[in-house]
């Protein structure tokens, strides 16, 4: 099947449906297709999917992408079963993310499903969207060491050099988890010295280390600044290295986020650091 799939000259068409923002589908089916890494995807979400003539519009769209040679990957998280069963009319390969899983649900509770549920992503428990929209706040305030009020309210610190990840993955955390984050960037005069940085050092119980490979921080380096000291590959090996012996000394948990989708490297760092979150 492998080499089939890589004769191919066009990749596979990947569809998240939802009747809300499309979040939860987004997520949930890129963490399946992820495992997949040799293979081409192109993706499109289509949300907000609220009415049967809209369903049967998708369906439509759907299968006109569907070749001979390729079966486009159709994740749903649509709840509403009359717009599910339109759904599931389509020619593509249609993996129902709500489905069987709600029937389960429903038996276990004795309780049917609503079959009207708030659109946004969280809004059905004000409490939790509040802490959300608080997490992002936080997590922009101290996005790159910009802000190093009120660190002690920070549930989590994540400490790398420049381009390893930080910012997008302590915005996803404050977005999906209500997780206030704080990212602390190393620079070349951190590296040179024999310990992490004061400013980090009262919280090494809350801290979480990212490195990366030489050649993965050079390549993202480059799309910014190309061609230059600050890309190359000498000076990202040197920083790496550095890096990881500071973190050594301070017993660091560490996450290589080369190869790493965020929503893995989210969840690798709730587990190690046990991060319960509000998501």
């Amino acid at each position: 099947m492998t080499a089939a799939h890589d004769e191919q000259a066009s990749p596979t068409p990947v569809f998240f449906l939802a009747g809300g923002t499309g979040i939860s589908a987004e997520t949930l089916g890129n963490l399946i297709i992820n495992q997949f890494p040799t293979v081409d995807f192109v993706r499109r979400k289509i949300p907000f999917i609220t009415t049967v003539e809209q369903a049967h519009r998708v369906v439509e769209e759907l299968d006109a992408a569907v070749t001979e040679s390729t079966t486009p990957i159709v994740f749903s998280s649509v709840a509403d079963a009359e717009l599910r069963d339109v759904l599931r009319g389509t020619r593509c390969a249609f993996i129902d993310l709500f489905g069987s899983h709600l029937d389960i649900v429903e038996r276990v509770l004795h309780v049917n499903a609503s079959p009207k549920v708030p659109a946004l992503h969280g809004l059905g428990d004000i409490h939790r969207y509040e802490r959300r929209m608080k997490a992002i706040d936080f997590s922009l305030e101290h996005d790159d060491g910009a802000s190093l009020r009120n660190l002690q309210q920070a549930e989590l610190i994540l400490v790398a050099p420049s381009r390893c990840g930080k910012t997008p993955t302590s915005l996803y955390l404050a977005l999906q988890h209500g997780v206030k984050v704080a990212n602390y960037p190393l620079v070349d005069e951190d590296l040179r010295a024999s310990e992490l940085p004061e400013a980090v050092r009262p919280y090494l119980d809350r801290c979480v280390a990212l490195t990366s490979t030489p050649a993965r921080l050079s390549q993202v380096r480059s799309e910014r600044r190309p061609d230059s000291p600050y890309a190359s590959l000498r000076q990202c090996s040197w920083e790496l290295k550095r890096a990881e012996e500071l973190y050594r000394a301070h017993r660091l948990p560490v996450i290589n986020s080369a190869g790493m989708s965020v929503e893995e490297m989210a969840a690798v760092i709730m587990h190690t650091r046990q991060l319960k979150g509000s998501g």
